[in-house]
């Protein structure tokens, strides 16, 4: 046995020391991207912030407005239901527009990455680094190193389990060494942080492994996720406007108490408008309904509330990663538990540098 306990205490270092400065960015990207966008409304209200009206304008005017300012196609559109918030517009050319809804005024345009939130993202996800071809290769390894992380919570809740006076193990005695109380605080709250720590480890990798940690999903609750449809295809109707605003009014019918999250606009002639809606007791907006944009009729739905327990919990894995799900406490306490893990980094390479040193 103490052969097996050097042997994965050794184990436990090597993943720290392959994997610590990735996942120490990770951990402070995370801990921003928490509040990084009221952040943003804070530091730039003139940017993200508008002064309320009646009512917003109608969505063909808004649409039409943005379009011929920013002289480019509107992709989607996310509507806001705080009315002192700018509504965004993704445009063709991969910039947003941030816009007044009660003046059709574009306030902003902007890269994802010029902004607080974005660039932090862009970080957390990736690195930041993208290729000319769109590619990011820094996901996967980002990936990697979650994995790590999720191997090395394992390893560590089984060093403080094994052995025995394990719940005297939970004790911090502030008056020790620094050393001693770095390494008491290290273990408890390893112990304490444990099962968030590897459910944010694994949702952090479903983003990216999509396929594999939805396998995995299934193969625990022996059930499959139910996919939302495929988009449905239009028929071309010629020299017919299309009418964003009536086909707009009749999806959100379809779900009256639902809040729209995303107006997905036609990129061919044959495509239809999509909203994505979060209806109550979604964790987020899960679901759609499509319209056809000559006629304004809605071609299909989709109730994501109607869904099996193994849809619900693969759709509750962005809420849970990113600690939405509770109120402001739990995102405080989500704010701790992605802190320690820059804790846990650090106080790990500081035990391998004194053992060193003592060496």
């Amino acid at each position: 046995m103490p052969f097996l306990k050097l042997w994965l205490r050794k184990i436990h270092l090597t993943l720290a020391l392959l994997s610590g400065l990735f996942l120490l960015i990770v951990s402070l990207s995370g801990a921003v991207l928490i509040y990084a966008k009221d952040l943003q409304h804070l530091t730039q209200p003139e940017k993200w912030l508008v002064t309320p009206a009646e009512k917003p304008l109608n969505f063909d005017t808004l649409i039409n407005s943005v379009q011929t300012q920013t002289q480019q196609k509107t992709v989607f559109l996310m509507p806001e239901q705080n009315p002192t918030m700018a509504w965004q517009f993704r445009l063709a050319n991969n910039h947003y527009a941030s816009v007044n809804p009660y003046t059709s005024n574009v306030i902003y345009t902007y890269q994802s990455t010029d902004t607080i939130y974005g660039f932090t993202l862009a970080l957390h996800r990736w690195l930041l680094f993208e290729s000319s071809d769109g590619n990011k290769p820094f996901k996967n390894w980002m990936s990697v190193c979650a994995l790590l992380l999720l191997i090395n919570v394992l390893i560590g809740f089984y060093l403080w389990v094994k052995p025995k006076n394990r719940i005297k193990r939970l004790a911090i005695k502030p008056k020790a060494k620094l050393r001693v109380l770095l390494y008491q605080l290290h273990t408890v709250l390893g112990v304490y942080f444990f099962v968030p720590l590897i459910l944010i480890a694994f949702t952090g990798m479903a983003f990216n492994w999509k396929t594999q940690t939805q396998s995995v999903l299934e193969l625990v609750t022996q059930n499959k996720v139910t996919n939302r449809p495929a988009p449905p295809k239009i028929p071309v109707l010629k020299k017919t406007e299309l009418q964003y605003n009536l086909a707009i009014n009749n999806a959100q019918a379809i779900f009256p108490k639902g809040e729209p999250y995303r107006v997905y606009l036609p990129k061919k002639a044959d495509d239809a408008i999509a909203l994505r809606i979060q209806n109550p007791g979604e964790s987020h907006a899960y679901s759609w309904v499509w319209v056809n944009p000559y006629t304004a009729k809605v071609v299909n739905s989709f109730d994501a509330n109607s869904t099996n327990f193994t849809t619900q919990a693969w759709n509750f894995k962005y809420a849970f990663h990113i600690g939405n799900f509770a109120g402001p406490v739990v995102q405080f306490l989500w704010l701790l538990i992605t802190l320690s893990l820059s804790f846990f980094i650090v106080t790990g390479v500081y035990f391998w540098l004194k053992r060193r040193n003592r060496k």
